[in-house]
């Protein structure tokens, strides 16, 4: 059997992407996503090899789409004009990337935004993705430690922690029922009003700067759930 092309597979993980945007993990099954794609069975399963696998090349899609996004916008902020304005305002086009991404991409955004990453990911994991999975969280902890390097000169773990309170909490927070309602035209899209009051948000976190580290523990590697690898068992 020949193995579909790569432009069949992409058309394929933007359906397997809808299907869990619109039902969760539990309703992304070979059966019915050879149902609404179009694509056999085998042929799915020739491509992946197992649904494990499709689940993590689907994620590991989204997810490295995010990252790079997110990059982007950052260095877009971070090279303007050099100084403590710029560093707040790439935090904050960080912070916003999930509203970006939601107008490029708002399956992949709602995925990303509203589904564990463990709902999705199990410990049949094959060991390749996982490390890939493991390299894009790292990506994720370089760019939190450079923006806490250009706001404070610092990359400890509170300094981590406030932009993880930025970047991940409070759009999580304010982004995610949006992101749960989608229009009537199957569209997802997150209002201005919504953007504008994350973006104060982030604003008013930044005011004050990280404590000592003395003070309380790092926990940020645990809470950037939408990039942190599955435990294996």
């Amino acid at each position: 059997m020949p193995r579909p092309r790569t432009h069949d597979l992409d058309r394929l993980l933007d359906t397997a992407e809808r299907l869990i945007a619109e039902g969760g993990p539990e309703r992304l099954t070979i059966r019915r996503l050879a149902t609404e794609s179009g694509m056999s069975n085998g042929a799915i399963y020739h491509a992946f090899g197992s649904l494990a696998t499709l689940r993590g090349r689907l994620w590991l899609r989204a997810a490295t789409e995010f990252l790079e996004l997110q990059k982007e916008l950052v260095d877009d902020a971070l090279g303007e004009l050099p100084g403590l304005d710029a560093a707040v305002n790439a935090v904050v086009a960080a912070a916003d990337t999930p509203a970006a991404f939601a107008n490029r991409r708002p399956a992949a955004a709602r995925m990303l935004m509203t589904v564990r990453r463990d709902q999705l990911l199990g410990p049949e994991l094959p060991t390749e993705l996982a490390d890939e999975l493991l390299g894009l969280d790292r990506r994720l902890v370089s760019l939190m430690r450079r923006l806490a390097q250009a706001l404070w000169d610092r990359r400890d773990g509170p300094g981590v922690d406030v932009i993880t309170t930025c970047v991940v909490d409070l759009p999580t927070a304010l982004f995610r029922r949006e992101l749960t309602a989608p229009t009537a035209d199957g569209t997802t899209q997150i209002s201005a009003d919504a953007r504008r009051r994350l973006d104060a948000a982030v604003r008013a976190v930044l005011a004050f700067p990280p404590p000592d580290r003395r003070e309380r523990p790092c926990t940020s590697p645990e809470r950037t759930d939408h990039a942190r690898a599955p435990r294996r068992e």
